[in-house]
């Protein structure tokens, strides 16, 4: 008798969560994907987090790894491990929150490791979504281009499209029909890695 052994595979799921209000529209769409995600997942409140910006010392440059000991260097492992990425955050003057891109900054690491140093660091292929919510007269398309742009440092090339609630000082983004149905859209894009 032959004995099979199964590997459970767990789905990881990495969220950057940008938004300073810890129930607001932004975390509430992030819930509904969060609700709807097979597998493990690790939120990353950029606001609530001790994450420090890159401060260009460019020890990246020469060895694998970042001088800043902080919370990101748990991040790091798991972008380099998960199967999934969530960037969700408000729009601020038609882009991603300051402090999402402060942590967004110690990325560097990976794009020095690769292009200065010779020796990229390993990230498993995943795919990546985007949440963008805002109230003002701001538009999606820079922030969600940053966005993107840092999905891909990561390794994530497929991507869904996007999840816009973008008038949320008239229509919260728990009432926004369209936004709900692609929040769970995101849930099952993921689930399918």
């Amino acid at each position: 008798m032959q004995t099979v052994f199964l590997e459970l595979i767990t789905i990881k799921t990495l969220i950057l969560n940008g938004s300073p209000r810890k129930n607001g529209d932004t975390s509430f769409l992030i819930n509904k994907v969060i609700s709807g995600l097979d597998g493990e997942y690790k939120l990353v409140n950029a606001y609530y987090s001790n994450i420090s910006p890159c401060i260009d010392c460019r020890a990246c440059r020469y060895k694998n790894g970042c001088s800043i000991n902080d919370d990101m260097n748990t991040v790091y492992s798991y972008i380099e491990e998960c199967d999934n990425i969530l960037i969700a955050s408000p729009l601020y003057f038609s882009e991603l929150t300051g402090r999402l891109l402060d942590a967004a900054s110690r990325l560097q690491m990976y794009f020095s490791a690769k292009y200065f140093g010779g020796n990229e660091i390993p990230i498993k292929p995943k795919r990546g979504a985007v949440i963008l919510t805002g109230g003002g007269m701001g538009k999606p398309d820079k922030a969600y281009d940053t966005a993107v742009m840092l999905l891909h440092n990561m390794n994530a090339f497929d991507i869904c499209p996007p999840v816009y609630s973008l008038n949320t000082d008239k229509i919260p983004a728990c009432e926004d029909k369209n936004a709900l149905s692609q929040a769970e859209r995101i849930s099952d894009f993921f689930n399918m890695s």
